[in-house]
């Protein structure tokens, strides 16, 4: 059993990664199969606040470009409608759909069923004490939605 550092941020990347993958993969069988990780990312990114396409890149930390390719993505399949805003007729503002909304439910769902699961392999009180343990070491604000940017911060394309 290694104690490094590595290991243990290799660990905790793993752990998010078969959770997301395994999300993604039961979201597709449960009809979303168009969606990936970065979408769930940009419509709470938009729900939260982010109603251009330059503040969803500020806030997901990608350019504005990237931004605007995934809320065209996101146009396409009915996850997100861009609408005249009310206090400016000139400018658009971007609203997540029902369409959009059901989806966000059903991966809620699906990552409860998923915690359920890992909960009845190594038992609620091993779980419990991972996620107290994080919890401690992370503090409450342990997600950002800049994630799929952080990544590639700094790097040269």
């Amino acid at each position: 059993m290694s104690r490094s550092g590595a290991d243990l941020a290799l660990l905790l990347l793993g752990g998010f990664r078969a959770l997301a993958d395994q999300a993604t993969e039961e979201l597709a069988a449960r009809g979303y199969e168009d969606v990936r990780p970065v979408h769930d990312f940009a419509l709470q990114a938009i729900l939260s606040g982010a109603d251009t396409a330059s503040e969803l890149g500020r806030r997901m930390s990608v350019t504005k470009q990237a931004a605007a390719k995934t809320l065209a993505v996101l146009e396409e399949r009915g996850y997100v409608v861009r609408e005249p805003d009310p206090a400016d007729r000139r400018r658009l503002s971007l609203h997540v759909t029902e369409r959009g909304l059901a989806m966000l439910r059903e991966g809620e769902a699906i990552f409860d069923e998923l915690r359920a699961r890992w909960e009845a392999q190594v038992g609620a009180g091993t779980l419990g004490e991972v996620e107290r343990a994080l919890r401690q070491l992370l503090g409450t604000q342990t997600v950002r939605l800049d994630s799929p940017g952080w990544a590639a911060q700094g790097l040269e394309w």
